[in-house]
Formats: C-alpha cells, sequence, structure tokens
C-alpha cells in the first residue's frame, strides 16, 4: 500500500441519517414503538427495555433493517465504535431474522452502511469483529469483500470465558471494487423469478478485480 498524503484531513461527521434507503430493503433508526413487536417476532429480539436503551445511544446507533416486500422490520444491525477523528465504524450488533439472513435484504443492509460510511460521511475504514470461534460470522465478513487482520487473543471476558476477537476490515481503497459488486449483485437481473442468485457474491467481486 503506498503511503497517503493526509495533511488536509479532517474530522468526519457522525452518523446521523434517519434512514438509508435500498431497493430490497430500508434502513431506519430504530423506533421502539414502530419496530419493537415485528422485531420480537422476527428474531427475538430482547423486550421492552433492551429497545429503549439501544434508540437512544448514539454509540452504538441501531437501524431497523425493513424488508420493502413485507413492510415489515426483520432485522438490526448498528453504527458502533464510531471515530470520527480517524475516520473509522464499525458495522456491530447484527441480527438478520430468518425471512432475510442470507438474503439479498441483508446484503443490501449492509452495502448501505459501507456507502453511508465511505460515499456520504468520507470515512477510510469499516470494520466487522466477531467472536474468533463464530465460523458463520467469519464467512460473511469474507463474503461481503472484508479483509481478515488476524486475531486479537484474549480481547474480552464474555459471560465467564474468554473470548479472542477476529478483525476484518474494508477500507476506502477497497471500497469501489466491492461497492460496484454488491450494485451488480443486487440488480433484478442477477435473480431468477424464484429469487434465487444466478452468480454469487463472492464471483461478482471476484470478476472485478
Amino acid at each position: 500500500m503506498t503511503e497517503r498524503d493526509l495533511s488536509e484531513w479532517a474530522l468526519r461527521p457522525l452518523p446521523d441519517a434517519p434512514a438509508l434507503e435500498g431497493r430490497w430493503c430500508r434502513l431506519e433508526r430504530l423506533d421502539p414503538a414502530r419496530h419493537g413487536d415485528s422485531l420480537r417476532e422476527a428474531s427475538m429480539t430482547p423486550g421492552a427495555a433492551w429497545l429503549d436503551k439501544a434508540a437512544s445511544t448514539e454509540d452504538p446507533r441501531f437501524y431497523a433493517v425493513i424488508d420493502r416486500a413485507s413492510g415489515r422490520a426483520e432485522g438490526r444491525q448498528a453504527l458502533m465504535r464510531i471515530t470520527p477523528e480517524h475516520g473509522v465504524i464499525e458495522i456491530g450488533s447484527i441480527l438478520w431474522g430468518p425471512a432475510i439472513a442470507r438474503t439479498r435484504v441483508a446484503t443490501e443492509a449492509l452495502y448501505l452502511f459501507g456507502a453511508y460510511a465511505f460515499e456520504t460521511l468520507g470515512y477510510r475504514r469499516f470494520e466487522w469483529k466477531c467472536d474468533a470461534a463464530n465460523a458463520p460470522s467469519r464467512r460473511a465478513a469474507l463474503r461481503f469483500g472484508f479483509t481478515f487482520e488476524g486475531i486479537f487473543r484474549q480481547h474480552m471476558v464474555v459471560k465467564g470465558r474468554n473470548r479472542d476477537t477476529a478483525w476484518f476490515a474494508i477500507t476506502d481503497e477497497d471500497w469501489p471494487k466491492i461497492a460496484a459488486g454488491m450494485q451488480a449483485w443486487l440488480s433484478p437481473a442477477n435473480f431468477d423469478a424464484a429469487g434465487q442468485q444466478r452468480q454469487s457474491l463472492k464471483d461478482v467481486i471476484a470478476a472485478l478485480a
């Protein structure tokens, strides 16, 4: 990676979008009154106290994932560990319910966060972290184009056990190719009448290399 001149670097804005619009989904700032019932039904989200707290925090900033086909909140995710002075932001607290998990809705939900972070806010780094023992989460990060950067050993104590944490990231230099791949994959032309993909996201991104 070549050295970049950051002499003009300036503090980036905090995320404050009330909603982010996509073809297959819409992200809305979490609102217990609007989203609570459907989130509990979709994904066993904790009760009202958790929802009220999550909706009131600035970091993490929680969004409900609205499936445009049903109009229901079928998941939630957050922008977190927001560091505007360095242009670093993380997607976390992801819970995509069974109606959207491993579908174009979930992929677009992640894409909308990435596009917002890089293209609107001007951040330099978009992170994904997970328990190193969580193989599905690690596979998902790679599928979405994140680069594996290593394991932080003995990073946390969670529920009385050690957690090693796997770190992944997309940088602003990575993003244009990944964004183009996601846009191509999300195109209606990539899906048959039953909603099944014609090409995998990994193959679409690889074809742009």
